[in-house]
């Protein structure tokens, strides 16, 4: 049985994805939109990611064991993040992952608690066993087991994306100079804990460092990137305790 904290859970998810998608479609057609549909939606993502990390973390404590644990959980780095884009200048792209992970945990939340409330079950399976789920409910369940990864994979090219996209903006100043410094640590941390984020960058290394590579380039270019990659190395290859094995919150992210 759902309880209502599980209710607000998926509002929070289904607030950002609405609101988003109300964001990009407008900035997609260069229609003008306000920003209180950007606001709304990481105000969902704050709703969301506040129960969670709740729930995973229990009540907040004053001391250093719980600031730690908390600041190695993945689910409270995304609740962080949420709050600082909540409280920035509009970055449309940074919607994205958001989004995503948004639409997979509105979906799950549907086939789980939705669709049993108004769709009759399928008849047993066996004799005298449970009743099965609604014929659409199962397709749902393929479709999102099918398709999670692929959507992980895009997450964490997005990601890589809107780092540029911040560095860019810092150097143009259309965004604060602190938020290449931020979303730098996000990444870092991403980095030790989500495989689909080391793959992607390893990928984009791997491909940037063909394209300097090739014969004709000026030689400053190959210069500068092999001081770029040492620097990224040392950075991030600072202590840090990865958060591998640590069981997180299946309504988190």
């Amino acid at each position: 049985m759902a309880t209502t904290q599980h209710y607000l859970w998926a509002s929070g998810h289904f607030l950002l994805l609405l609101a988003s998608l109300r964001y990009i479609l407008a900035w997609v057609t260069f229609k003008s939109v306000s920003a209180w549909w950007y606001k709304a939606s990481f105000t969902g993502a704050l709703i969301s990611y506040a129960i969670v990390c709740n729930k995973s973390l229990g009540t907040p404590q004053p001391n250093i064991a719980y600031f730690r644990r908390a600041l190695l959980d993945e689910n409270v780095q995304y609740f962080l993040l949420a709050f600082f884009w909540w409280t920035s200048k509009p970055i449309t792209i940074t919607l994205l992952p958001y989004m995503i992970f948004s639409l997979f945990h509105a979906l799950t939340f549907t086939r789980t608690t939705l669709m049993p409330q108004f769709l009759p079950p399928a008849p047993p399976a066996t004799a005298g066993g449970a009743p099965q789920p609604h014929p659409f409910a199962k397709k749902l369940q393929v479709w999102i087991k099918s398709n999670y990864d692929t959507a992980m994979k895009v997450v964490a090219y997005t990601e890589l994306v809107i780092f540029i996209r911040v560095t860019l903006g810092a150097i143009t100043f259309q965004n604060s100079l602190i938020s290449p410094i931020i979303y730098a640590h996000f990444l870092r941390q991403r980095y030790y804990q989500s495989a689909f984020t080391r793959d992607a960058l390893a990928e984009t290394s791997s491909r940037i460092d063909a394209l300097v590579r090739k014969p004709g380039n000026p030689p400053v270019l190959l210069q500068v990137w092999d001081k770029v990659q040492m620097v990224t190395r040392r950075w991030a290859g600072v202590a840090l305790t990865p958060n591998a094995g640590v069981p997180q919150n299946n309504e988190g992210r």
